[in-house]
C-alpha cells in the first residue's frame, strides 16, 4: 500500500512545488493526522515505551507538559506568521528575518539532524525485526531504508504526507490490542500501580521540584526545560512539522492543523507510555542493559501469531513513516536552502526537481550510516532529546526574538544562533567528563537545553543591542501583529478549540497526578 501511494502520485510529481509542498492544497483533517503522525515514528513508539520503561508514568510530561502547549502556541501565534510570510521552508523564514549567514546555519545545522533522527527510525526497525523474525541488523536497515525511499522519490512530500495518515490508522490499531492485554493481566490501571515503586506509577506526586544531581527527572528540568525549551524548540521551530501545516490548503486549514494533531496527544500515552510501566512490572531483571527491546518483548509475550504480524506491521509503519518525514524535509531544505541558494541559482525548475529526488537518495544511504550510532545508547529519547538540545533549543530563542521583536538584528540572530549551539557542546561534554554531574542523562539533556537556551537569548539581544537594526518594511509579514485581518479571523476560530484542549490537559494531570 505504501508503495502504491508514491505510485499513483508519481504523475503530480511535476515540480518543485508538488515534489516538495504537496501544492500547498491539502485539507486540514489530513495535515493535521500527518502533523502528528510525523511524530509517531520510531521516537514515539519504541522511544516512548521505552521511556515508560526507564522513568515511569513521568513520561506522560513528554505529551501532557512536552507537547500540547507548544502545539496550540504554534498554532494560534506562530503558524499565521509562517502561512502569511509563503516561506518555503524554516531556514528560508530565518533568511528572510535575519539574513543569509543565519539561514546558512540553520540550514546545516537542520539537515544534519535531520539524517541523524532518521537513523533512529532505521534502528528501531533493527530491533523489532531483530528481536522477533532474526533479522541481522544490517538487512533490517537496508531492506526499510530501501521501502521508504522508493515511496518517496516516486511521490514526494504528498506521498509521505498520505502514507502518514495510514500508518497512523496503523500504529492505533496495531498498538491497541497490546494495551487491553496488559490491562486485563493487571486487572485494570489500579491492579498495575499497585505492581510499581509509588515514583513509577505518578506523573507530578515525588517529583523535587530542583534536584538535577540525584534525581532521574526534577520539575524545573521539566517544566522549563522540557515544557518550554525543548518542547517550543520542536513544535514550534522543526521544519519536519512545519512543513505539513503550509501544505495545507489556506490559512484556516494551516492553523487548524496544530490544534487536531493536540487531540491525538492528549491520549496517546494510554498507547505507549501505559505498555513501557507495565514492562517494569513484568520483565524487573530483562530490561536494565537496554530499554529499547520492551516493546518487542511486550509483543512477543501477549500476541498470537495474527496479532504479532499486525503489530509488527504498525511498528514498521510507524518507523517508515518517522524516516520519510526526515528524508523529505531534508531533501526540501538541501534543495531550496542549500543547493539553489549557494550552488546552483537560477536553474530550471526541472533542475531542481532532480536534486531533490537526488537527495532523497543520498539522506537514505546516510541515514543507514547514522542508525549504528544510536547503538552507543540504552534508550532512545535520550538520545533523542540530547539532538533537541543542540539543534532545537537554540533556534526557539532565535526564532521567539525574530517572530516577537523588530530589534533583534542579523548580526544578533547569527551570532546568538551559533553560541547557543556551541553552549550545548559544551554542556554535553562537560557531562560527559563529569565535570557536572546530573542524576540521569534526561536531566543532563533538560538542562543543556536551558544552557543552549539562554546563552542563544542573551547573546542574540546583547548583539543586537549594538548592530544595526532591518528596515521595518523587510520586517513586514515577519513579525506578530496583534491585530491582522484574515490572520486574527483564523485565530479567533481557533481559540475556544484550544480552550477545550488546555482544559482536557488540565484535568489529565490532576487524575494521573
Amino acid at each position: 500500500m505504501t508503495l502504491f501511494v508514491g505510485y499513483r502520485l508519481r504523475k503530480r510529481m511535476v515540480s518543485t512545488t508538488e515534489f516538495l509542498q504537496a501544492g500547498r492544497s491539502l485539507p486540514a483533517i489530513v495535515t493535521g493526522i500527518a502533523f502528528v503522525a510525523a511524530n509517531c515514528g520510531a521516537l514515539e513508539v519504541m522511544g516512548m515505551v521505552s521511556t515508560g520503561a526507564k522513568y515511569g508514568a513521568r513520561a506522560n510530561h513528554f505529551y501532557w507538559v512536552g507537547a500540547i502547549p507548544a502545539m496550540l502556541f504554534l498554532s494560534l501565534f506562530m503558524m499565521p506568521i509562517y502561512h502569511r510570510s509563503r516561506v518555503r521552508s524554516v531556514p528560508e523564514f530565518l533568511k528572510m528575518r535575519y539574513g543569509e549567514a543565519t539561514r546558512a546555519f540553520n540550514a546545516l545545522s537542520f539537515a544534519t539532524m535531520m539524517i541523524l533522527v532518521s537513523g533512529i527510525s532505521l534502528y528501531a526497525m533493527a530491533i523489532i525485526l531483530g528481536t522477533l523474525l532474526g533479522w541481522s541488523f544490517t538487512a533490517s536497515v537496508l531492506v526499510a531504508g530501501a521501502v521508504v525511499l522508493v515511496y518517496v522519490v516516486l511521490g514526494g512530500l504528498a506521498a509521505s504526507i498520505y502514507n502518514e495518515v495510514l500508518q497512523f490508522a496503523l500504529i492505533v490499531v496495531g498498538l491497541t490490542p497490546l494495551v487491553f492485554f496488559v490491562l486485563r493481566e493487571f486487572n485494570g490501571w489500579q491492579g498495575l500501580a499497585a505492581a510499581l515503586s509509588p515514583e513509577m506509577r505518578h506523573t507530578w506526586q515525588g517529583l523535587p521540584v530542583a534536584s538535577p544531581l540525584s534525581s532521574a527527572m526534577d520539575g524545573v528540568g521539566n517544566v522549563i526545560g522540557l515544557g518550554f525549551v525543548l518542547s517550543f524548540g520542536y513544535w514550534c521551530t522543526d521544519f519536519l512539522l512545519i512543513q505539513r501545516a503550509l501544505a495545507a490548503k489556506n490559512l484556516s486549514a494551516a492553523v487548524q492543523t496544530p490544534l487536531i494533531a493536540s487531540i491525538a496527544k492528549l491520549f496517546f500515552p494510554a498507547l505507549v507510555v501505559l505498555p513501557g510501566v507495565a514492562a517494569v512490572a513484568l520483565f524487573p531483571q530483562g530490561l536494565a542493559e537496554r530499554y529499547d527491546v520492551a516493546l518487542p518483548n511486550l509483543m512477543a509475550r501477549y500476541y498470537s501469531h495474527g496479532l504479532l504480524g499486525l503489530g509488527v506491521t504498525a511498528m514498521l509503519a510507524s518507523f517508515m513513516s518517522g524516516m520519510a518525514g526526515n528524508v523529505t524535509a531534508f531533501n526540501t531544505v538541501w534543495t531550496y536552502d542549500i543547493y539553489q541558494a549557494y550552488l546552483a541559482r537560477q536553474r530550471s525548475d526541472r533542475h531542481y526537481l532532480k536534486v531533490g529526488r537526488v537527495a532523497t537518495i543520498a539522506a537514505t544511504l546516510l541515514s543507514i550510516g547514522t542508525a549504528y550510532i544510536v547503538l552507543r545508547f540504552n534508550n532512545l529519547m535520550d538520545y533523542v532529546q540530547l539532538l533537541f538540545s543542540f539543534f532545537n533549543a537554540p533556534l526557539f530563542a532565535t526564532f521567539l526574538l525574530g517572530m516577537f521583536t523588530r530589534w533583534a538584528t542579523p548580526m544578533g540572530g547569527f551570532v546568538g544562533l551559533v553560541s547557543g549551539t556551541l553552549a550545548a557542546g559544551f554542556h554535553y561534554l562537560a557531562y560527559r567528563e563529569g565535570w557536572i554531574p546530573y542524576g540521569s542523562d534526561m536531566t543532563a539533556n533538560f538542562y543543556g537545553a536551558i544552557c543552549a537556551w539562554t546563552v542563544c537569548f542573551l547573546v542574540t539581544i546583547g548583539v543586537s543591542c549594538v548592530t544595526r537594526r532591518k528596515p521595518v518594511e523587510e520586517l513586514e509579514g515577519l513579525v506578530h501583529e496583534p491585530r491582522g485581518g484574515m490572520v486574527e479571523n483564523a485565530r479567533r476560530n481557533s481559540w475556544i478549540f484550544a480552550g477545550l484542549v488546555v482544559l482536557a490537559l488540565i484535568v489529565l494531570n490532576w487524575v494521573f497526578y
